[in-house]
């Protein structure tokens, strides 16, 4: 798992999400309590349980998107699922359950590529010895005495062969050769489940790919196409897969983190709602109580306990209050952070800052076609400015806002770039409200394109 300091973990959120600071100390803080806790003693360590957290704050403010960074960040099993797609035990649907299941896919996955990462150039000796071999198969042994001495064996003028091939296959002068290998048989079987069903279906798979394991095809590929299927073979020989299982287990179970998205649509909302209704989100809710305070969930790599597991849950919370969960649940979350609605000084930050800015996304798309795009100051502070308007006379949808706004100002030079490489197009405020202005005045209007 990552051994970042809280300040790096926020250095690091900061160059993709503006603004919401107390949210990000709070995953940083509680992702390097992760680490810390790993370095007590045993018996310490298994008193320690994690501090969950409940995000507050409307949408597009950045609480998805604090999830998605933090899941490259953190380097340990994550799994990122939303409430809404869960129901009670007894109602069609994704039993809660599964989230652990999903979580133990996810630690295999990563356990299986640390795994495969520390013999690679183990298999990718081998993989290169299987390609000379099917280039230069190799002789058998001959008698003794059936060369001079002054004469040189077949298996040495092989061997100096196979010295001058290899070079060559190290350099990429082969690359394009075909060869036929025998290669693993991959028995894919498709089944289609209903939903809650999930788990059978990937048994019935599991079952299915076990009775065509060992078997293997001959194939013709070229040896750049053959490398990397050799090199994956070999790394499948060399790892001990009960190792993984058992690695993987205690993975999720001691640094696992699950962030539950969009909690508050699962929120006890009588006067919102019919009876069936509120049972069914007060079982979810009840479902998952079980999970955060600690259980076991049986997987297919075995039990896994989640006492250990650090839950991240989030909602905006424009119908429901987060006094409205239910108190048990509310008893497990017990930091709260409530992130702020995005200001015009934010979406200039948001258009100008991070590393993935809309705007270089938009100058880097178009000029594949060769249209040079250049977005001036005025251009970006007009912009910022449009958005935020139209969020307060409309729905306030957040940053999400700018994605519709762009759109809908670079729709004319993004359906003529084929027709127009090597133009230059510059992005200022006359450019911004000759094209938006009469859109952004017709409140009726933005309402429905904007």
């Amino acid at each position: 798992m990552t051994e970042l300091t809280p300040r790096e973990i926020v250095n690091e959120l900061d160059r993709y999400i503006i603004g919401q600071n107390d949210a990000k100390r709070a995953v940083a803080i509680a992702l390097r309590n992760r680490w810390r806790r790993m370095q007590l003693e045993p018996a310490m360590r298994n008193e320690v349980t994690p501090k969950n957290i409940l995000m507050i704050g409307p949408t597009g403010v950045g609480k998805t998107e604090i999830a998605r960074r933090l899941a490259t960040l953190a380097n340990a099993p994550f799994v990122k699922v939303e409430a809404t797609k869960f129901t009670e035990v007894g109602y069609v649907g994704k039993d809660v359950e599964s989230i652990i299941r999903d979580l133990a896919d996810q630690a295999f996955k990563l356990t299986r590529e640390q795994a495969t990462k520390r013999v690679r150039t183990q298999a990718e000796d081998r993989a290169e010895d299987r390609i000379l071999d099917a280039l230069l198969p190799r002789r058998q042994a001959s008698a003794p005495n059936d060369w001079s001495q002054d004469q040189a064996s077949p298996k040495a003028i092989d061997s100096d062969t196979r010295q001058k091939l290899r070079k060559q296959l190290r350099e990429g002068a082969l690359d394009e050769r075909e060869i036929e290998l025998d290669v693993s048989m991959n028995v894919g079987v498709e089944i289609m489940s209903p939903p809650g069903m999930e788990e059978m279906s990937q048994q019935l798979q599991q079952m299915f790919a076990n009775m065509g394991g060992g078997k293997t095809q001959k194939r013709k590929l070229t040896i750049a196409a053959a490398r990397p299927l050799l090199i994956e073979e070999e790394a499948g020989k060399l790892v001990n897969e009960d190792e993984i299982r058992a690695a993987a287990v205690e993975s999720a179970e001691q640094n696992g983190i699950v962030f539950l998205d969009e909690i508050d649509k699962v929120a006890q909302r009588s006067e919102y709602g019919g009876s069936a209704s509120g049972v069914s989100r007060e079982g979810v809710q009840r479902d998952l109580l079980p999970l955060v305070e600690g259980s076991t969930v049986s997987t297919k790599y075995g039990p896994i306990k989640t006492d250990h597991m650090l839950f991240i849950a989030s909602g905006a919370f424009s119908l429901a209050k987060p006094s409205d969960l239910i108190p048990e649940l509310q008893g497990r979350l017990p930091i709260r952070v409530e992130l702020s609605a995005l200001s015009v000084d934010d979406f200039k930050r948001i258009l100008r800052e991070p590393n993935n800015a809309l705007t270089k996304q938009y100058v880097a798309l178009l000029g594949t076609e060769g249209v040079e795009l250049t977005f001036e100051d005025s251009g970006i502070d007009r912009l910022a400015e449009v958005a935020f308007q139209v969020n307060a006379r409309t729905e306030n949808i957040g940053a999400r806002r700018l994605h519709t706004v762009m759109e809908r100002l670079l729709e004319t030079i993004s359906y003529e770039a084929t027709d127009k490489s090597g133009e230059k197009y510059v992005i200022d405020a006359e450019y911004v409200d000759n094209t938006l202005e009469s859109l952004v005045e017709d409140q009726d209007l933005s309402r429905y394109i904007l």
